[in-house]
């Protein structure tokens, strides 16, 4: 006897002509394509010799429609032989998606994926219309209340199917108006100021802030609700939200209706629970006191100032809640802590990982959280600073897992990533203020990955022949004392510098000495043998140098002793975004040189954060030299330059300050005076300034500087772009006394140098400024104006830079 048993109708029970039950002799599969016969018998609980009946043929066939795999399945009886006939689902061959930019492709074909529908999977009908419904609401999320979605399946061979995703996203709704109900103390727009969402205003097009977002407001809400909180209004409450939205679906208005409540003040501050430090300790630590408004802000800080000083002793997981009782009469607040140290953690081991040429022991010496030691929170993010501060690595992030099995073991997992950190091979460029740039260098701060400075050079540019060698090890010894040589020769040419008309040829060598006087400074000491030939034009020379030439020669040996201390605060090595740093530097050549003289520089920077990328940063630089001995001021080539980057921008490079002064005595052919360089006629002998500056023994530079992300560029880690506005010039502390020459003795005035500071000479200059470090070395565009800038000076629209000089 034949009969059939329909298993969806049995699983609702519905009856059927009753049949008898049976032993099941054989189980025979029709219907299979794709699914193995084994996935089916590893679901289908009947074996043969099992005797069935109706109810339980009705659970089988349930559990095979449980695998998924299946569009209908029929339960069959040939004599004693059960006969499972089975339709499988289709499988999806190809999934394809159209018009979708707000959402990108791979991210919804991963949510796709995880709601059961990608290559390769059983396709289900209503898994598709439930994804048509979620995409919809992820746009409506959005504010894109007439994004569309459409589905196209079509069926292939083998029972198999297509699938493409029409989206049409639509466009986001912005909002026309926001509207704040309930308030009373205070001003409409300062609650507004507290909302990322705004009504489209003049920057909508390029904040987008005006485009409507569930999760936006969400946040906005939760920062009204913060600034309420951290005034005392304890009680505040959103009451409710309305969002509606205009007929065309292009408007959106929002309308916030709150509870203010009232003001709260601080009746009393308690700490409870496991105390390990001394109450005195953690009472300081509390800024919260007895009488104050509350405010959730300062207790959020003062649970996290406790849980980091308890970090700090080992106890890596303390935990600290504030837990507020509020007595609604008097309108107070009893503030109670409770701390839960936990138990103190140790390091079992530091790992470093993303440093694939800098070695692991350049980055270990810079732990000073040890293996073993108990984890303090403080040592950790030390270590990280240092690391940053490197400057080999765009970014460094820690973690602190738990040891998998101990409740009181942690690793430190530090992350780095790497950049270029100099210039290798091949050094070809251009600068405004030093030309054309050729040469073969190697410059690495990080030099095969050992953390050592090397730098060899030979470079031409249309001021300066130069070759340098030097070699640094910032670890000479495991205390941290650096070492460091160098050699060295250039030619220079300081007409093509914007300077006066000489020349000089030096060669020397030099070793330098650091020790570390704390984490953050460190003194630095360095001795110095060199030799310059100096040899003026024959022509039109500042008297500055001939005078010097006349009185000190033209060959100079110079044993030079130097000095400097620093001290540092700065998160990174590489463009810094907070922290401090001053560093001040004396170096003198040693008594019973050819040249006597000094100078001293003092350098300070400083960065204040703003919010995200915004930076602000102010940075001085002043500088002072003499000679003493036998030489009565500082040798004119070791003056102070400015203009220029890194100087007075705006300005061209060494361009500012005092010039020299030249003596017009040429002498007319007819004997009747004298005549200027020009050949023109001139009563009398007199001195003109020389078109190139001097440089000066006195410095003093300041500058500010805006730091701003650049627009549509994710990652800015490589990349510093900047407004600025600085000010400085060189000065002269005692100008050359001019006379005639013609006997006389009479005096004149200099035609460019006033003795000492002078505040009416300082020039500014403002513009913005981008620097991007490339593997071949910083490129930086300046785009600048001088501000102040007189007749006789030479400015500069715009510079770059592309390689290094040496």
């Amino acid at each position: 006897m034949k009969f059939t048993l329909i298993s969806m109708l049995l699983a609702l029970g519905a009856t059927f002509a009753q049949a008898d039950s049976f032993t099941v002799k054989d189980i025979r599969v029709d219907g299979l394509q794709r699914v193995s016969a084994g996935t089916v018998f590893s679901a289908f609980p009947i074996n043969i010799g099992d005797k069935v009946d109706n109810a339980k043929l009705a659970s089988a066939s349930r559990g095979l429609f449980a695998t998924g795999y299946f569009n209908d399945i029929e339960l069959l009886r040939d004599g004693d032989i059960l006969v499972v006939r089975l339709v499988e689902l289709p499988t999806i061959t190809a999934l394809e998606i159209e018009g979708n930019s707000a959402i990108e492709t791979e991210q919804l074909k991963t949510g796709l994926k995880q709601a059961g529908l990608a290559e390769g999977y059983v396709f289900k009908r209503s898994t598709l219309e439930r994804l048509e419904l979620e995409l919809e609401r992820q746009y409506v999320s959005q504010g894109r209340y007439d994004a569309q979605i459409d589905t196209e399946v079509k069926k292939l061979p083998r029972n198999r199917v297509s699938l493409k995703i029409n989206v049409d996203e639509g466009s986001v709704a912005s909002i026309s108006h926001i509207n704040i109900v309930g308030f009373e103390n205070f001003e409409k727009q300062e609650l507004l100021n507290q909302f990322e969402l705004k009504p489209t205003n003049l920057w909508s097009w390029y904040s987008s802030d005006d485009k409507y977002s569930r999760e936006k407001l969400g946040g906005d809400l939760e920062r009204l609700r913060s600034f309420y909180l951290d005034r005392g209004f304890i009680r505040f409450n959103v009451e409710s939200t309305q969002v509606s939205l205009s007929p065309n679906k292009e408007d959106v208005f929002i309308s916030v209706n709150v509870h203010e409540g009232d003001v709260y003040t601080v009746s009393k501050v308690n700490l409870a629970g496991e105390l390990i430090l001394e109450e005195e300790l953690l009472r300081k630590l509390v800024i919260m006191e007895e009488d104050q408004t509350f405010s959730r802000q300062k207790v959020t800080f003062t649970q996290d100032l406790i849980a980091k000083r308890l970090g700090n002793e080992g106890f890596t997981f303390a935990s600290v809640n504030g837990v507020p009782k509020i007595n609604d009469e008097d309108k107070t607040v009893e503030l109670t802590f409770f701390v839960e140290p936990g138990k103190r953690t140790y390091v079992r081991r530091i790992n470093f990982t993303g440093n694939e040429s800098t070695m692991d022991e350049v980055l270990r010496r810079e732990m000073v959280q040890m293996e073993g030691g108990w984890a303090s929170t403080e040592l950790i993010e030390q270590s990280k600073s240092r690391l940053e501060q490197l400057g080999f690595f765009k970014g460094v992030n820690v973690e602190t897992p738990k040891v998998p099995g101990s409740d009181d073991l942690i690793d430190v997992n530090y992350s780095v990533e790497e950049q270029p950190s100099g210039s290798l091979n091949l050094s070809i460029g251009y600068s405004s203020a030093d030309g054309m740039i050729l040469g073969t260098s190697v410059s690495q701060n990080n030099f095969m990955g050992t953390g050592k400075k090397m730098s060899t050079s030979l470079n031409k540019t249309d001021a300066v022949t130069s070759l340098n060698l030097s070699y640094t090890d910032p670890y000479y010894t495991v205390d941290g004392i650096s070492r460091g040589y160098g050699l060295f020769y250039s030619q220079t040419d300081f007409s093509e510098l914007s300077l006066s008309d000489y020349n000089t040829d030096t060669y020397g060598a030099r070793t330098t000495f650091g020790f570390p006087i704390s984490g953050r400074e460190r003194l630095s000491f360095s001795i110095e043998a060199s030799r310059t030939l100096m040899e003026a034009q024959e022509s039109g020379i500042a008297e500055e140098i001939l005078s010097f030439v006349e009185d000190e020669g033209e060959d100079f040996v110079e044993v030079t002793l130097g000095s400097s201390w620093s001290w540092t605060t700065l998160n990174r090595g590489l463009f810094p975004t907070a922290g401090a740093k001053q560093s001040l530097a004396l170096e003198a050549t040693v008594p019973g040189s050819e040249l006597e003289y000094y100078r001293v520089t003092y350098n300070a920077q400083k960065y204040f954060p703003i919010s995200g990328e915004w930076t602000f940063r102010i940075r001085t630089e002043l500088g002072y030299g003499d000679g003493y001995g036998d030489t009565e001021e500082l040798p004119f080539f070791r003056n102070f330059r400015a203009g220029g980057v890194g100087s007075v921008r705006g300005y061209t490079s060494n361009s500012l300050g005092p010039r020299g002064a030249i003596k017009r005595d040429i002498p007319l052919p007819d004997g009747t005076g004298f005549a200027d360089s020009n050949g023109d006629n001139i009563p009398d002998v007199g001195y003109y300034a020389d078109n190139n500056s001097l440089g000066g023994n006195l410095l003093t530079e300041a500058s500010m500087e805006l730091v701003f992300p650049l627009p549509f560029v994710e990652d800015q880690r490589s990349m510093r772009s900047v407004l600025f506005l600085d000010a400085g010039n060189v000065f002269d502390t005692e100008c050359l006394t001019l006379t005639e020459g013609n006997g006389a003795g009479d005096v004149n005035a200099h035609p460019s140098c006033s003795e000492g500071f002078d505040a009416n000479e300082i020039r500014f200059g403002t513009g913005v400024s981008l620097t991007w470090v490339t593997a071949i070395g910083p490129l930086t565009f300046t785009f600048a104006r001088s501000l102040n800038s007189k007749d006789d000076d030479e400015t500069e629209g715009f510079e770059f830079s592309l390689g290094q000089v040496f």
